[in-house]
């Protein structure tokens, strides 16, 4: 029974030894028609520890063959160190998908919130140009909504006084020596009088006053001051009785035809911004409405804090419904079209300082390439330089491509190590080599020596 089980055993052993042969024989074919199919290899790695290398055909410690690194891609076309050769089926099967690298206009649209205010052209301070004191307050009250010409206040002035006097002298002696015989008489009566009113327009003495005054040739001890043009009374200054000089600010009035919005823009949307975009405006206190206006400042700062640049936009206010500090989700509708090499935002890896793609070369073969990357919009990101419009770029599972990348481009880096095993050293007594985690192993029986 013994016998038989050993006779066995050693039928079993042969066949094995057998198959193994005939196997290393088929791979050793394999490799050298790939050889001669892809030219000379430019080394040999360990399969097991890519940083140990050798310039000529070897073996591991465990009689693995070392595999050849090759120049080219079986074409006749130089491939970079990190190029990725995989089998079609493992291509479908891990996902690998593409994109062409394609010229089209790009363009934004940036969402933000503002924050809505006066618009200071159509806002005004009134001050007086003399000194007096108020004599009326006609509109004594904040936020009243006042029209065009409307009186607001009457102050007494001594200075306005002597002004009055001074053209009413000024219209007697006009009346007296305008018909005068002496032209250079007639003239300097006329040049009086004009310029005695013009003193009294420069001091703001409005028309329907100096109509009274010319009508009358009467003195009035107050001045009337009107609105310049319709708006809400922000704020009053002074009330009856007040002394006031020409640093007294006695109204604030702002015309809310028009409002402002203010909306902070980051900065990579800022290559998008520009003055005139359109925008569209929505708030809660005007469900359903949608307000159209546009860009017309850009603030040559950034917000320290926020590292955000505050760009104005401007509104029509019709009915006066839009408020100065209401919030509203603005919508810019960049107008800037760029002509651009885009690629899916996706397809760029962007693990190191240099931001990368993969690029498919051949059935299979893939090749790493750094890109330059320009403004990104809508999953699209424009491509500066690294690659060329009609080029198929990897967009998915481009993170296992980079990892075997990575892998042959340490290996390509090993052409010309300091100390390299050889065939000769291990088939005739090599005492240790490299295993995956770079532990020192023994080669194995060295009877033979």
């Amino acid at each position: 029974m013994n016998k038989k089980l050993a006779g066995v055993a050693v039928i079993t052993l042969a066949l094995g030894l057998g198959t193994g042969y005939w196997l290393a024989m088929q791979k050793g074919a394999k490799v050298t028609g790939k050889s001669t199919e892809q030219g000379k290899p430019l080394f040999y790695r360990n399969p097991m520890n890519p940083t140990v290398t050798s310039p000529v055909p070897a073996k591991d410690n465990m009689s693995m063959d070392y595999i050849p690194v090759y120049a080219d891609d079986g074409n006749g076309r130089v491939s970079s160190s990190g190029t990725v050769k995989i089998d079609p089926t493992v291509v479908q099967s891990i996902g690998v998908r593409t994109a062409l690298a394609s010229r089209k206009k790009i363009s934004r649209t940036i969402q933000t919130v503002g924050r809505l205010d006066y618009d200071e052209e159509l806002m005004t301070r009134l001050h007086p140009k003399i000194n007096g004191w108020i004599d009326n307050l006609f509109v004594s009250d904040t936020g009243i909504y006042v029209k065009k010409n409307t009186m607001l206040l009457a102050i007494y002035s001594p200075e306005l006084v002597t002004s009055e006097e001074e053209y009413l002298l000024a219209l007697e002696n006009y009346a007296t020596l305008k018909e005068s015989p002496f032209p250079d008489i007639r003239k300097g009566a006329k040049d009086l009088l004009r310029s005695s009113r013009e003193r009294l327009e420069l001091l703001d003495v409005p028309a329907h006053q100096m109509a009274q005054l010319t009508r009358t040739r009467k003195v009035m001890k107050n001045l009337h001051i009107h609105s310049p043009f319709p708006g809400i009374v922000v704020s009053i200054g002074v009330r009856e009785g007040q002394f006031v000089t020409p640093t007294t600010e006695l109204y604030r009035i702002a015309d809310l035809s028009k409002i402002w919005a203010y909306v902070d823009v980051y900065e990579y949307e800022l290559p998008w911004v520009a003055v005139g975009d359109e925008a569209e405006m929505r708030l809660d206190a005007l469900p359903g409405r949608v307000l159209k206006g546009k860009i017309t400042y850009i603030y040559p700062y950034l917000d320290p804090k926020t590292r955000t640049n505050k760009v104005r936009l401007e509104f029509a206010n019709p009915g006066r419904l839009l408020k100065p500090d209401m919030f509203a989700d603005v919508t810019i509708m960049a107008n800037r079209k760029l002509n651009a090499l885009v690629i899916p935002s996706s397809a760029v890896i962007r693990t190191g300082k240099t931001p990368k793609v993969f690029v498919r070369t051949g059935k299979g073969r893939f090749e790493p390439r750094n890109v330059r990357i320009g403004v990104s919009t809508d999953n699209q990101t424009q491509i500066l330089a690294g690659i060329a419009p009609g080029e198929r770029i990897v967009t998915s599972a481009q993170f296992l491509i980079d990892s075997e990348s990575s892998l042959n481009e340490a290996a390509a880096k090993m052409v010309a190590p300091k100390k390299q095993p050889t065939t000769e050293t291990q088939s005739h007594g090599e005492k240790k080599d490299m295993g995956m985690s770079g532990m020192k192993m023994p080669t194995g029986d060295k009877s033979h020596e």
